[in-house]
């Protein structure tokens, strides 16, 4: 999702290889590492929005998904 080091984020799926434009914002954090208001996001395609979700889930994260707007405010880290 990032576009290299220092990069700026582009609307793409962050599933590995997908290529398809984001629909969806997936907010996670894992508690081990993440502290407070911090959380990550990732976008997701409508094909792999419930794969994405899952992978996080089954972890045990505390994941929100919602509709991709096409805005990030700048206090989103986004990972891909």
């Amino acid at each position: 999702m990032i576009g290299g080091i220092g990069g700026a984020p582009n609307d793409m799926c962050s599933r590995a290889s997908c290529r398809e434009d984001a629909t969806w914002r997936i907010d996670w954090q894992n508690p081990r590492i993440h502290t407070g208001d911090r959380w990550k996001t990732w976008l997701a395609c409508d094909e792999h929005v419930d794969y994405l979700r899952g992978f996080l889930e089954a972890r045990s994260f505390p994941v929100r998904v919602a509709a991709f707007t096409g805005a990030l405010d700048d206090s989103v880290e986004v990972d891909s």
